[in-house]
């Protein structure tokens, strides 16, 4: 692993997009902190304190609340599960152990549907910590399952960077066009060219 970007690269958004609306930008947020590009790999998650800063600053945990290396594991098993969803608004598959991972983590949160004064439901979770904590990320996803929005959220093709879809038609493969999409794009014309160059 190299050495570690600061907080603003996990918060940046490729190709000047914006970020997800509403509760999926929190799932956005959550998914990018990771990054590949190549042989390199960036972490936010490389110890207790930095999780635990990382929810912190989203108020998803109490201050002086306790985060351990098991902690630590849970929340980048459950973003490694995530991941593989967005990569499935994409066009791609949902591995059956992403599956099993999130229904894991929704059983720790205790997540249940809380109705509110003016008789809507969300859910919530009724476990506290790092495992509710990712119960709240969790219910974020089902909030923008509910409203629509989810589908188009989706892992970058190429470096698998979450993004939002706002193309009319939801078709959008890349972060960005710039980089992603650019570099895609000149990897399949060298390919068709060099099929080309070896029938003549």
């Amino acid at each position: 692993m190299n050495s570690r970007p600061n907080n603003a690269f996990f918060d940046s958004e490729p190709g000047g997009r914006g970020a997800a609306p509403g509760p999926l930008a929190l799932v956005q947020a959550f998914a990018n902190t990771v990054a590949r590009e190549g042989e390199h790999r960036w972490e936010a998650f490389e110890d207790p304190e930095s999780l635990r800063s990382w929810l912190a600053q989203r108020g998803l945990l109490a201050r002086g609340e306790k985060v351990n290396e098991a902690d630590v594991a849970k929340a980048i098993d459950v973003r490694g599960a995530l991941r593989s969803l967005l990569a499935a608004n994409n066009g791609g598959e949902v591995a059956e152990r992403a599956i099993r991972s999130l229904n894991g983590a929704s059983e720790r949160a205790l997540l249940v549907i809380s109705f509110g004064p003016g008789g809507d439901a969300a859910l919530e979770p009724r476990a506290g910590g790092v495992d509710g904590a990712i119960g709240e990320i969790l219910a974020a996803v089902k909030a923008g399952m509910e409203d629509g929005s989810w589908r188009r959220l989706k892992a970058c093709e190429r470096c698998g960077w979450a993004f939002y879809d706002r193309s009319k038609n939801r078709s959008g493969r890349w972060c960005s066009m710039e980089v992603c999409g650019n570099r895609a794009k000149t990897r399949a014309y060298r390919r068709r060219k060099s099929g080309a160059d070896r029938k003549t």
